[in-house]
């Protein structure tokens, strides 16, 4: 028998009943003869009422140490939910103990709401599971240097449950969320989305990162980092499904592509509304400005993604970024007070009605074209495209927002990912 990581997302945890379910599918597992982990998120909609409170209180400027409680006040969702989900099994008859991030402990940087990872200390764990217990550690959160508790972001469970099976050297982290596996795009924008029964590390990865929301970007990072199997299923599936069927289910990300997988030209497509747009005009087109300009947002810890600059007319540039919307008021706040005044008459413009959307596939490796397929499509759609990113495997494209579902289901047609053959395993 193996070592096996569930995690559940909030709605997996959202009421009393389902957490009872989760426990009865937990111990299915473990009476399987499996050792079991689970990484448990908040209650749904915990996360988002502990962090209300925390704005109806905080200083408007949030100062380190004023991230530093609403870290301390954030992580306690998942407190509550380990605590519950250890009495329900202990209801069913399994032995079962549950640990905060830092009683493992998860030691993490002391970058607060967006704090890494840097080592789990394991021992504790392997003690209570040779016990025969099943350990319930809280997700989304660690402990830094200095002892203070610290979060990971958003969505920052996936994370911490890939982590700790990285950690654990498990044989497979099942991802139960609300979804049956990895589509092909959003089925709520694309109705003819289809379910993947695999798909490559390198391509989840990107689908992460260009906004897809099944899991979090860093915890397919340590997934391919550690060679962590890694399966995405539905936590509403019946608790007493057969476990063979179960673990079969979903979407496996895997680490080899095989021949399969390498005729596939575009593998999905992914989208974001979190964008917003950072455009620096009349800037002195020299050596070192785009360091200039980007190093302090960089020094902010906020994240930069698309990037371009344009030619330069008489000696000056524009020069335009995006960044999630949730960092845009920091970013222009801080090109103002710390870099403009050292642009002479630079102008700062920002722009939040903005979306991207990428096709994400390793086939277009060995093919040529496929970009300009994607741009003929979104042109053929009166679609403009305000900037361009690509890399080996994907090509993302920033355009206004109100065109986003358009593009999407016209992409997802365009490159036959309505005919895929994808069909539950």
């Amino acid at each position: 028998m193996a070592l096996i990581v569930h995690k559940y997302g909030g709605t997996s945890m959202g009421s009393t009943e389902r957490i009872a379910n989760v426990a009865k599918r937990v111990a299915k597992w473990a009476r399987a003869g499996h050792q079991m982990v689970v990484v448990p998120s908040a209650m749904s909609g915990e996360t988002n009422r502990l962090l209300g409170l925390a704005k109806e209180l905080a200083p408007e400027k949030l100062t380190d140490a004023c991230l530093r409680e609403m870290d301390m006040l954030a992580s306690t969702g998942e407190q509550v939910s380990v605590g519950l989900l250890s009495l329900a099994l202990q209801a069913e008859g399994v032995p079962a103990v549950s640990y905060a991030g830092w009683q493992v402990p998860i030691k993490t940087s002391n970058a607060y709401t967006k704090a890494r990872i840097e080592s789990i200390d394991e021992e504790r764990v392997r003690r209570d599971l040779a016990a025969g217990k099943v350990v319930i550690i809280t997700g989304f959160q660690g402990v830094d240097a200095d002892g203070n508790i610290t979060t990971l972001g958003r969505g920052g469970s996936d994370t911490s449950a890939v982590a700790v099976a990285a950690a654990l050297k498990a044989s497979e982290c099942l991802i139960y969320t609300d979804v049956d596996g990895v589509y092909t795009t959003d089925p709520r924008v694309a109705p003819k989305a289809r379910r993947m029964q695999t798909v490559s590390f390198e391509e989840m990865l990107e689908m992460a990162s260009l906004g897809s929301k099944v899991l979090q970007i860093r915890s397919v990072e340590f997934a391919g980092k550690y060679k962590v199997p890694v399966r995405v299923l539905s936590s509403f599936t019946p608790w007493d499904i057969d476990i063979n069927e179960e673990a079969r289910s979903g979407t496996l990300i895997t680490f080899e592509e095989d021949e399969k997988m390498e005729k596939a030209l575009v593998s999905g497509i992914a989208f974001s509304r979190d964008e917003a747009k950072i455009s620096v005009l009349g800037v002195p087109d020299k050596p070192g400005i785009a360091y200039q300009i980007l190093g302090a947002v960089a020094a902010a810890n906020i994240e930069v993604d698309v990037i371009i600059q344009n030619l330069s007319k008489d000696g000056k540039t524009d020069f335009s970024f995006t960044v999630h919307r949730n960092d845009l008021a920091r970013a222009v706040d801080l090109l103002k007070s710390k870099v403009l005044p050292q642009l002479g008459e630079a102008q700062l413009v920002s722009d939040t009605h903005i979306c991207k959307v990428s096709i994400v596939g390793i086939g277009m490796r060995s093919h040529v074209g496929v970009a300009a397929k994607m741009f003929q499509t979104l042109s053929e759609e009166g679609i403009n495209i305000q900037m361009i990113s690509t890399s080996e495997i994907k090509t993302s494209v920033v355009i206004d927002e109100k065109y986003m579902e358009l593009a999407v289901r016209a992409l997802h047609r365009a490159f036959g990912l309505d005919q895929t053959a994808s069909s539950p395993a």
